[in-house]
């Protein structure tokens, strides 16, 4: 890392609180063994960019914006004459963050976007059985990123969160102890 360039607060956090608490619970016996996040992919199905190619580029803009990355344009690979759907249609936009963008999408994630959620209880703890963690966004305007007079649908999107992590408890124990509100266990 360059002297100059900017570290993400949650990689801070990870270095000098996280590793320690995970490593107390566990016991490793090697500092590789300790779960990090991989990545973090977004996903925005489009379903009327069929109809309209606009769709998509106002899903392209919005996603831009709350990733701070280029997404890229998702395809049909089939067609399927019922939805009006032929192969090579787009149908989506996805956009995949590593390192230090990863981890401020997160910081945001968290921090921002999370509480201005109307109705929030918690997140669900439903892992994949593989230490990744999926959820989703019924609404984009929770990221203050987002103009609310300049979007022309209320989309959702899908969050993907690959972690490190060989078990469901090591994956949820990472997020939690960097801030994921999930629903209180009784």
């Amino acid at each position: 890392m360059a002297k100059n360039e900017y570290k993400p607060r949650l990689i801070d956090i990870y270095q000098k609180q996280v590793t320690k608490q995970l490593v107390k619970k566990f016991a490793y016996k090697n500092v590789c063994q300790i779960p990090r996040l991989e990545k973090i992919v977004l996903n925005m199905g489009v379903g009327e960019g069929t109809e309209n190619a606009k769709n998509i580029d106002g899903a392209l803009t919005e996603l831009e914006k709350i990733s701070g990355q280029r997404p890229v344009i998702r395809r049909a690979k089939k067609s399927i004459s019922n939805f009006k759907l032929r192969a090579g249609m787009p149908i989506g936009c996805s956009v995949t963050l590593r390192r230090n963008m990863m981890y401020e999408f997160l910081d945001r994630l968290i921090t921002i976007a999370i509480p201005r959620v109307r109705d929030f209880r918690g997140l669900p703890i439903k892992f994949d059985g593989r230490g990744n963690y999926n959820m989703s966004i019924k609404e984009q305007i929770v990221f203050p990123e987002i103009d609310y007079d300049k979007i022309e649908k209320i989309r959702g999107f899908n969050i993907t969160i690959v972690t490190s992590a060989k078990t469901d408890e090591e994956a949820f124990e990472l997020l939690s102890a960097f801030g994921m509100p999930f629903v209180k266990q009784s």
